[in-house]
């Protein structure tokens, strides 16, 4: 009876760490957390321009600008912030940049307000395109639309297109859109026009693009799980008439997947191919804790846009790059492991879903999942076992909030027990990921983080 006890407690264990090994988030773009992302290949690399979200304040706040740039949209990195001036402000929902007049614009919302900025190289440093780089509460003169009302100007989340004849428009929050004068930083306000759209209610996040002479004005519905996405399309003008198809809205709510609210993001289309992608926001771990999924935009004949494919899957590699490859890893330890986080639903009584930071998660090559240390845990680390001996190239660590920076320490071992530093760095350096050229023989790899959240999303041995 004790035995079968036993070997029934044995099980329930086993099958309770399976439970918990469960990703729900799968394989997001970037390993961070990112909303309004607005992603572009320029010169053989894609940039992605974002909200950068995981900040736990809700809408009161967001971390800095940095773009996150790659050569093949699988494998992405940034290095410090291309805007210097909106740093500590809040930024949200920058658009593509877009090349003009020997320079490059971009057009980010701060502290609820549209700004142009303009810089030399899409890697900036970007400054306000008007006036002094600086910013102060509530706005400033440089905004991007004047106003005024002393709430000053209305609108958020600019996108910006520019036509074939050279021509700049801008279109915003609720269905508003306009030309761009030539200077690229002020609206042609007698152009004006608010967009009549098929379905009502409350809109932002617009994206627009064109192919094969029709033009595409998406536009979101609805917020948290009930984010949507739907179009109209045009053959005369950025600015409409628009038609609506029957089949209007692309993106919804996938309950058999899983894949709750898809809403703010962008179009995006590899050059000189019929190729498009979809990337949008998912609502993940509620308010401002999502990431963001590509899947592909598919047409049909007449030009109309299918239903997209929903999936966390990723669309893999857009572009081949050398082959690499990295060290299996057998088993993950760690100082110790955060607490199953139960998240809850704002509109939708079927969200179900729950995350948990096994040490595996930071091996397991997605990147919606994570290690995450108990949150009183002041000396985390995390011990990569390789399963034997080997030579070690290279280590590339992926920490949780990397914009907020982290220091480390890497240190190596033959037998788990007695260690030696090979890596890391005292200072504290915002980036991701974190990489240490090696040169040693070890069977473990240990990382100790010293300051920053606790927590990886993903760690490269090569």
């Amino acid at each position: 009876m004790k035995k079968a006890l036993l070997n029934c407690l044995l099980f329930l264990f086993a099958f309770a760490a399976k439970a918990q090994s469960v990703n729900p988030f799968g394989n997001a773009l970037v390993p961070d957390m990112i909303a309004d992302a607005s992603i572009q290949e320029i010169d053989g690399t894609f940039y992605c321009y974002a909200t950068t979200d995981g900040y736990d304040q809700g809408l009161n706040t967001s971390g800095p600008p940095v773009v996150w740039k790659s050569k093949d949209l699988v494998h992405w990195s940034f290095s410090g912030f291309y805007f210097p001036s909106a740093v500590g402000q809040k930024y949200w929902a920058p658009s593509k940049v877009i090349a003009a007049n020997g320079k490059y614009y971009i057009y980010p919302t701060v502290n609820g307000f549209m700004y142009p900025a303009v810089a030399n190289s899409p890697d900036g440093p970007f400054k306000l395109a008007k006036g002094v780089d600086t910013f102060s509460k509530t706005f400033t003169p440089a905004t991007l639309l004047q106003s005024k009302h002393p709430k000053g100007p209305a609108g958020i989340d600019a996108e910006v297109f520019i036509d074939d004849d050279g021509q700049a428009y801008v279109f915003w929050q609720r269905r508003f859109a306009a030309k761009l004068n030539r200077d690229m930083v002020s609206v042609d306000t007698t152009s004006v026009v608010q967009i009549s759209t098929k379905r009502g209610g409350y809109s932002e996040g617009p994206i627009f693009f064109k192919r094969k002479g029709i033009y595409y004005y998406l536009y979101t519905l609805g917020g948290d799980e009930k984010y949507q996405y739907a179009y109209g399309m045009s053959r005369t003008s950025p600015l409409g008439p628009f038609e609506f198809p029957e089949s209007d809205i692309i993106a919804t709510t996938n309950y058999e997947r899983q894949i709750f609210g898809p809403g703010h993001g962008s179009v995006f289309n590899v050059p000189g191919t019929d190729d498009y992608y979809f990337a949008y926001l998912e609502f993940g771990r509620r308010s401002t804790n999502r990431q963001t999924y590509v899947n592909r935009l598919e047409f049909n004949g007449d030009g109309t846009i299918r239903p997209v494919d929903l999936t966390m899957n990723g669309v893999g590699a857009l572009r081949s790059v050398p082959p690499e490859k990295t060290i299996r890893i057998v088993n993950s330890t760690a100082s110790s492991v955060r607490s199953d986080l139960f998240i809850k639903r704002n509109q939708d009584s079927l969200f179900k879903r729950t995350e948990s930071f096994s040490a595996q998660f930071a091996f397991d090559d997605a990147n919606g999942s994570r290690w995450m240390a108990a949150a009183e845990d002041s000396t985390a680390w995390i011990v990569a076992d390789l399963g034997k001996s080997q030579h070690l190239k290279r280590s590339e660590v992926y920490f949780v909030r990397p914009t907020a920076g982290h220091a480390y320490v890497l240190e190596y071992s033959d037998n788990g027990k007695t260690w030696k530093p090979c890596g890391g760095h005292r200072q504290v350096i915002v980036q991701s990921p974190h990489r240490d050229n090696l040169n040693c023989k070890a069977r473990y790899l240990r990382v100790k983080i010293l300051s920053g959240v606790n927590g990886i999303w993903e760690w490269y041995i090569y």
